[in-house]
């Protein structure tokens, strides 16, 4: 499937909303943090109901798609419009 039509594009937050992950169309991702804007941002890729994420450190991490959320580095974000 072609990334920019992926289901899962768009805003994912805590319930907090202290960590926001934007999951851009073109593979590319930002996350921000409290009142921190664009504090990492890197690229990503999506196979079926997982993610994994390089930042432009180099740094990587990876996550899960269920239930409407994302599972990531032990934090839960959920969709937002």
């Amino acid at each position: 499937m072609e990334q920019s039509f992926h289901p899962y594009l768009g805003l994912w937050q805590t319930d907090d909303g202290q960590i926001r992950h934007r999951l851009l169309p073109n593979g590319r991702y930002d996350e921000a943090r409290g009142t921190r804007e664009s504090a990492y941002q890197g690229r990503y890729v999506v196979s079926g109901d997982h993610i994994d994420y390089v930042d432009d450190t180099g740094f990587t991490a990876d996550g899960d798609f269920g239930d409407g959320s994302l599972h990531h580095a032990g934090m839960v974000l959920r969709r937002k419009p």
